[in-house]
C-alpha cells in the first residue's frame, strides 16, 4: 500500500493546503507542524510561481509574496525544507505546483530529489490528462504518485482518467480557479461514483471549500476533503 493510501485508511481525510514560504519559510514550517497536530490525513505543499493559473486572489498573492518576500523562496528552499520537516513528520505530503516549475528545474532531477527527500506525490493542475505521460514515466521510476485531476466539465473522460489514476483522484468542485465559495452545486456524487466504477481508488474534493459545513458535505459524497485558500487566508493574518 502507497503512503497515500493510507491517509485514506480511517475514514474521511482531511488535507490542508499550504503555500510554502507564505508569510515565510519558519513560518510555513510551524503551519506544517501545527496541521500534523490537529489531524490532518495528507499535506499539500503548494511550490510557489509566478504565474499559477489555477489559483485565486489569495493563492496568487502568496504566491507572489513567497517568491518576493523576505525568503524569495525557490524549488531548492522548499526541497530543504522539506528536509527538515520529514524529520518529524510521518504522514503523507504532496506538492503541488505548475509544470514550468519542473521543467525549468528538470523534470527526472526534480522528481528524484522530490522522492529522495521524502515526498510522497505531485499534482500539476496544469497539465492535462493527454499530456501527463512524460512527467507519469518519471514518476513511476521513483516511485512518487502523479495525482490526476477530474473537473465538473470532465464528462466521458473521467473514466478515461481514473483507469489511469495513482495515489488519489483529485474532484476539483467548482469551474474556474481556486478560492473561497458561499456555495458549491456541481454534483459531487456522480463524479465520484463514475471513478469508483472505473477504480478502486479515492477521491478528494478540493476547490472552493471555505467552511466546516462545506468541507463534511464534500466529505460525505467522496473520500476527503482538500481546503486551500481559507487556511491561506489565515495564514496572512
Amino acid at each position: 500500500m502507497s503512503n497515500i493510501a493510507k491517509a485514506f485508511e480511517h475514514g474521511k481525510a482531511f488535507i490542508p493546503f499550504i503555500t510554502c514560504g507564505y508569510p515565510d519559510l519558519e513560518t510555513t514550517e510551524k503551519i506544517v507542524y501545527a496541521m500534523v497536530d490537529a489531524g490532518a490525513d495528507l499535506i499539500e505543499l503548494g511550490i510557489p510561481f509566478s504565474d499559477p493559473t489555477a489559483e485565486g486572489p489569495v493563492i496568487q498573492e502568496a504566491n507572489i509574496c513567497a517568491l518576493t518576500g523576505v525568503d524569495k523562496v525557490t524549488t531548492d528552499k522548499v526541497f530543504d525544507l522539506v528536509r527538515k520537516l520529514r524529520q518529524k513528520v510521518t504522514i503523507p505530503m504532496v506538492f503541488m505546483t505548475y509544470a514550468n516549475v519542473v521543467f525549468s528545474y528538470g523534470t527526472e532531477r526534480f522528481i528524484r530529489k522530490a522522492a529522495e527527500i521524502g515526498m510522497d506525490g505531485l499534482i500539476l493542475p496544469d497539465v492535462p490528462f493527454e499530456e501527463k505521460e512524460e512527467f507519469d514515466v518519471v514518476c513511476k521510476q521513483y516511485g512518487l504518485e502523479l495525482i490526476s485531476l477530474i473537473a465538473p466539465t470532465s464528462h466521458d473522460r473521467i473514466t478515461r482518467i481514473a483507469k489511469e489514476a495513482n495515489g488519489f483522484v483529485y474532484c476539483v468542485s467548482s469551474l474556474g480557479v481556486t478560492g473561497t465559495r458561499t456555495q458549491i452545486t456541481t454534483d459531487i456524487g456522480a463524479m465520484v461514483k463514475l471513478v469508483k466504477a472505473a477504480k478502486d481508488i479515492p477521491c478528494a474534493v478540493g476547490f472552493g471549500i471555505s467552511t466546516p459545513e462545506q468541507a463534511k458535505k464534500m466529505a460525505a459524497q467522496s473520500d476527503g476533503a482538500v481546503v486551500g485558500s481559507a487556511i491561506v487566508k489565515i495564514c496572512a493574518a
